[in-house]
């Protein structure tokens, strides 16, 4: 069980909800950081007093420093300082939060230094899934899944003995704000539009993932990744209610599904208390009350991201770095209101035909892939 935290992206919506678990928990924050959120760290830090902040943009940095020139934390600039919070002696658990390949390193260095990983980057699996495993096993640091969809695969899994047991995991889907409509219709839809998730409150970038549902074809990697499982055994459904997180299909023909309100706080609580489970303030989930449960097939012709990421998952090697980097640099465009709904995902496969795939890489493959891929997406604007 999680005593001491350190929390890499405190200010977004994983990181604020992680606090609040820490508060109701009694756990200790030892380390926050962000990207220049200034006034909302130092109302963390004096909240929370850890004994290190973080911000990566560096004028924004010295700026906390002189906010809390009172307290006794310790303010660091640059990305540097991610490493040094993902490290930190005293943290036994760390909550990856931030958004984007900027959270690889710093996993990569807390497993070194053994840590309980409480995953919520995406990109650190998406891009160097087998290497952040392999590192895992080698270090012997626990790897446990924040994202609803992965801790709902991760508690249905705890009574398997042997993996050769799973016929298939099977991912839920809300469907985003666009389910139902025509390529047409969603091809009208704008920034403000793809901002409004029917069931979640999240970031704008994780939130514009879900109305390509990218964000779904993100975690097909990631399970892969986790689970090992190759490709043809992760698949995904549209569940519209976000009850049910996800399901385990065994060999046998059981399904095991683990269903609960949607709040990130339950998967977040589950990776702080893991194995065990603590009593949580959250309202449990009332059967009698919640809608009907509904279950449909995506549509790939209106959501093309989905079947790009399923592609270069079956590519493997660095094309899963270059579907990542493509996609953040296309969603910023798209979210600076450069850009259309379906040039994302025109984007996105632009450069995964023109950087070309390394198998088995190392990480210096990998960033340059990623580097790549960004390169190509910018030269278009």
């Amino acid at each position: 069980m999680s005593k001491t935290i350190s929390i890499l992206g405190s200010t977004g919506s994983i990181g604020r909800q992680t606090l609040d678990v820490a508060e109701q928990m009694g756990l200790r924050v030892a380390a926050i950081t962000a990207r220049s959120s200034v006034d909302r760290v130092e109302e963390q830090v004096r909240k929370f007093r850890p004994s290190l902040a973080v911000l990566t943009d560096e004028a924004a940095a010295r700026d906390l420093a002189v906010r809390l020139a009172d307290t006794g934390t310790k303010v660091i600039g640059g990305p540097e300082g991610l490493l040094e919070a993902a490290v930190l002696p005293e943290a036994d658990t760390v909550v990856t939060a931030v958004v984007g390949m900027v959270g690889l390193k710093p996993t990569l260095a807390a497993i070194e230094a053994k840590k309980r990983i409480a995953l919520a980057n995406k990109e650190t699996l998406v891009c160097a899934g087998q290497l952040v495993m392999d590192a895992a096993d080698r270090f012997g640091a626990e790897i446990v899944p924040v994202d609803s969809e992965h801790s709902a695969i991760f508690q249905c899994v705890q009574g398997c003995r042997d993996r050769r047991e799973i016929r298939r995991l099977i991912l839920t889907c809300s469907g985003g704000p666009f389910y139902g409509m025509t390529r047409e219709e969603a091809g009208r839809m704008t920034r403000a539009d793809a901002l409004r998730h029917p069931n979640w409150t999240m970031g704008p970038k994780i939130t514009v993932d879900c109305a390509t549902l990218m964000n779904k074809g993100l975690e097909i990697i990631e399970a892969m990744r986790l689970y090992r499982l190759p490709l043809s055994q992760v698949s995904v459904v549209i569940h519209r209610q976000s009850i049910v997180h996800s399901l385990v299909e065994y060999r046998d023909g059981a399904v095991l599904a683990q269903l609960g309100t949607p709040d990130m706080r339950l998967p977040i609580r589950y990776a702080m208390t893991y194995p065990n489970r603590g009593e949580s303030p959250a309202e449990p989930l009332d059967l009698l009350t919640c809608p009907p449960l509904t279950f449909a097939r995506p549509d790939r012709e209106v959501f093309p991201c989905l079947s790009l990421a399923e592609e270069a998952a079956e590519a493997g090697g660095t094309a899963c770095a270059v579907l990542n980097a493509a996609n953040e640099e296309a969603v910023g465009l798209f979210l600076a209101e450069k850009i259309g709904f379906y040039d994302i995902p025109r984007l996105v496969a632009l450069a995964r035909e023109q950087v070309g795939v390394r198998q088995d890489p190392a990480l210096e493959d990998i960033l340059a892939a990623d580097a790549a891929a960004r390169d190509v997406v910018r030269a278009r604007f």
